[in-house]
């Protein structure tokens, strides 16, 4: 089964290099709160509204296979609705997808970064091969006088 996670970028960045995730929700670890908060797909807009909108961290979706947990996970209730809840650390290997979140909550399509990274990457080019052709016309002026 899956279930799903919202976690600010950096902290699940740690994570993988330390072999252990324990953010229960934004700005709570799991020492405070006793468990990790995690949810069915159809929840995670609802979550996002509720505690990460306002957040200005770079956003992920873990995707949690629950068969691969080390640590147990139940379904508890929530007011009306009932959340899945991992009652310990999230092993990293349980994770089996991360997609970044836009500001709405939305998963970003697949390839975003990667076409943000490469027009960025043509901008500064851009902006190298202009200053050298305004040095060589400064240079060529100069030198034909």
């Amino acid at each position: 089964m899956r279930i799903f996670h919202i976690a600010r970028a950096v902290d699940w960045k740690q994570a993988q290099h330390s072999g252990s995730y324990t953010v229960s929700t934004a700005g709570q670890s799991l020492d405070d709160v006793g468990f990790i908060h995690a949810c069915r797909r159809n929840q995670v807009p609802r979550v996002f509204e509720r505690f990460y909108r306002d957040l200005p961290d770079k956003l992920v979706l873990l995707a949690i296979d629950t068969d691969l947990l080390t640590s147990p996970w139940v379904d508890e209730p929530v007011g009306t609705d009932v959340f899945p809840h991992i009652h310990g650390p999230l092993n990293p290997s349980a994770v089996v997808g991360v997609a970044r979140l836009d500001g709405r909550g939305e998963v970003e399509p697949f390839g975003v970064d990667f076409a943000r990274e490469a027009v960025r990457r043509v901008l500064v080019i851009a902006a190298v091969l202009f200053v050298l052709a305004v040095v060589a016309l400064v240079l060529a002026g100069t030198l034909g006088r």
